[in-house]
């Protein structure tokens, strides 16, 4: 029996599920189904595997800390994270991860899993994936196809050429239907919804690739031999990688091969890809409304609400889709929930912020939350968590007041070493060397007010910093080799 990698991908943007998801905290890292986020559910559904290989995430460069920490909190030990240079879809991110294994262990096996899925029953699907292991050994490319419970036009489907519950052939993939055709698929026992799982060895997937998309398999092999790899995290060269075409390996390999089966998972499966979706696999009161968070209703049945922190009230309404995030409110007809990433496209094309960052932001050492923000002065709740620390850096256009509100926060100001703790503060002027750090056990929380005539995030330069966000540390007596950033 050969070992068995897990590959995840993780570089979605999951834009129909604004305004929680957004570009740099897509729905992957969202805890939308329970407490664990969607990315922390798969890594644990997949525990129990016989023989298992490396564990390997494939995401966004600008989401490797984000990646790190939900791994770091499920206490998953030597992940692999592979950071893809630039999106190019889901075939030259797999190809990625099968070159990071046929490294040392050509036929090793590649479970290829989505980030995003919710399966029912973990054990159900271990039990598929085993089934379906010899034959991947042997050489098939083995897909795991979902019976269809609704005629659904928002997945692609499997037609294959046996009705029984073996690994069947596939005869070939249909795109997403109509409503009338995936109607008449849903009283067909020969198709199957494509879930975009699928199991295989390494070294069959590279010469499908090769036999298929060539090109593509040649700028992969390139980008992956010119690597960086620093601890966990393996950078594949940029330039390399974004000579390859965006394509799906629906389109790269899987209705080109030969080599595909098809395996049934039979065990309830979302892509939770709306939030339709996500309120038919919630749970209801007995009027159909699913609440999160501080919800009162009046006269209101089959609703999806959820509310971050503030009180939503509904009086009379009936199937929408109410999101009451910190600083976006969505009400939408469950009907039209696919197209909320209309939203998206029109809050990218005004280049406002909601299409891409919360008000609260994730960073390595913690997070801020911006609270206020007016001409001349911004307003920040900033969180540090235990042992961590900010970068070793400056700012030339704007001075900062800090008041510490829980914990207790080492300071580099200056010259000066500070020692703070609660309803202590500290004022640190424009072009002050500073630092902050939490010496204790529990997060630190304190209050920033910024002021100055610019307070953007890029109005930083790190002289040191703990996470490699700079390619090298700056020396302290040479202002013209600024870097810029984010803090």
């Amino acid at each position: 029996m050969k070992n068995l990698n897990i590959v995840i991908m993780s570089g979605g943007c999951g834009s129909r599920l604004w305004p929680m998801s957004r570009a740099t905290y897509p729905k992957q890292f969202l805890p939308l189904c329970g407490d664990e986020s969607l990315l922390q559910e798969t890594v644990s559904r997949v525990k129990n595997i016989n023989k298992p290989g490396d564990l390997i995430v494939v995401g966004n460069k600008d989401h490797r800390y984000l990646i790190a920490e939900q791994l770091r909190q499920i206490n998953v030990e030597s992940p692999k994270i592979i950071l893809e240079p630039s999106a190019r879809n889901t075939a030259p991110a797999i190809a990625l991860a099968a070159l990071e294994v046929q490294a040392s262990d050509p036929e090793a096996l590649l479970l290829v899993l989505a980030s995003d899925h919710k399966i029912q029953d973990d054990n159900k699907f271990c039990e598929t994936v085993e089934a379906a292991r010899q034959s991947a050994e042997e050489g098939a490319i083995i897909t795991f196809g979902i019976t269809p419970t609704h005629p659904a036009t928002g997945y692609g489907y499997i037609r294959c050429e046996e009705t029984d519950n073996t690994i069947k052939t596939v005869d070939c993939f249909v795109e997403k239907p109509c409503l009338s055709k995936a109607e008449e698929y849903l009283n067909m026992p020969t198709y199957f919804w494509n879930s975009g799982m699928f199991l295989a060895r390494a070294d069959v997937l590279l010469s499908e690739l090769c036999k298929f998309r060539p090109a593509m398999h040649q700028n992969v092999c390139d980008s992956y031999e010119l690597k960086h790899v620093e601890g966990s995290f393996i950078a594949p060269d940029t330039a390399a990688f974004e000579n390859c075409p965006s394509e799906s390996i629906d389109y790269a390999i899987m209705e080109q091969s030969k080599r595909i089966k098809m395996l049934a998972l039979n065990t309830a499966w979302s892509d939770v890809g709306t939030w339709k979706e996500l309120a038919k696999i919630s749970e209801t009161d007995e009027d159909g409304n699913s609440c999160i968070g501080d919800v009162l209703l009046q006269n209101s049945q089959n609703n999806y609400i959820r509310s971050n922190k503030k009180l939503c009230a509904t009086v009379g309404v009936k199937d929408l889709i109410i999101v009451n995030n910190d600083d976006a409110l969505l009400i939408a007809h469950k009907d039209e929930s696919e197209n909320v990433k209309q939203i998206v496209t029109q809050l990218e094309a005004l280049k406002r912020p909601e299409a891409r960052t919360h008000q609260t932001v994730n960073r390595p050492w913690g997070s801020y939350c911006n609270i206020d923000q007016g001409f001349g002065f911004k307003v920040k709740h900033i969180t540090v968590k235990p042992g961590a620390k900010l970068s070793l850096q400056k700012h030339f256009h704007r001075a900062e007041h800090w008041v510490i509100v829980k914990g207790s926060a080492l300071v580099t100001n200056g010259e000066e070493n500070i020692l703070l703790s609660e309803n202590q503060s500290t004022y640190i002027p424009i072009g002050t060397l500073h630092r902050l750090e939490n010496p204790g056990k529990i997060p630190l929380e304190l209050i920033e007010v910024q002021s100055g005539n610019y307070l953007e995030e890029d109005d930083i330069v790190r002289y040191d910093d703990d996470y490699g966000r700079s390619n090298q540390s700056i020396p302290l007596k040479v202002n013209k080799d600024q870097k810029k950033g984010v803090s």
